[in-house]
């Protein structure tokens, strides 16, 4: 792809996330991921190795995350939780 293809599709997702149309999620590995914003609660596991993020979805951590914001007399309005993992040695 040329560079300016690249700069014309970041251009063009950069005004689908100003529409509130996808979500961005910075990584601690210096990349961004794009995804649709009515995906409900979920949330990653970046593999450190490969740098693929896999989304999971967990009703357990969704309502201890909710349970703790409570017990210290918050709600919560956003969250954000990203595991940072590599595959075990088989």
């Amino acid at each position: 792809m040329r560079v300016l293809d690249i700069k014309v599709v970041f251009r063009g997702l950069t005004q689908v996330e100003t529409a509130g149309l996808v979500t961005r999620h910075n990584f601690e590995a210096g990349h961004s991921v794009f995804e649709l914003a009515e995906t409900g609660p979920h949330d990653h596991m970046v593999d450190t190795e490969s740098g693929n993020v896999v989304e999971f979805k967990d009703s357990v951590i969704e309502e201890r995350q909710r349970a703790i914001a409570e017990e210290h007399g918050y709600e919560i309005v956003d969250h954000s939780l990203v595991l940072y993992v590599r595959k075990k040695d088989a």
